[in-house]
């Protein structure tokens, strides 16, 4: 699965103040934030467990947050 580049290329040139992007640069980008969000979801999966739940919840992204930065 692959999030969308139109979306990451959005975000990262709202928050570069209105600076295009690369081709390569938002490769990249993607690929970062998929990495993130793996790890993100994986924290908040153990999380969710540790509390005997089959649902992520608001807290476990908040718990999995403070986790992996």
């Amino acid at each position: 699965m692959s999030l969308p580049k139109a979306v990451v290329k959005r975000v990262l040139s709202e928050h570069a103040g209105g600076m295009r992007v690369s081709g390569p640069a938002l490769e990249k980008a993607v690929e970062a934030a998929e990495e993130y969000l793996g790890r993100l979801a994986r924290a908040a999966n153990q999380s969710a467990e540790d509390n005997k739940r089959k649902t992520l919840m608001d807290a476990d992204i908040a718990a999995a947050r403070n986790t992996v930065g």
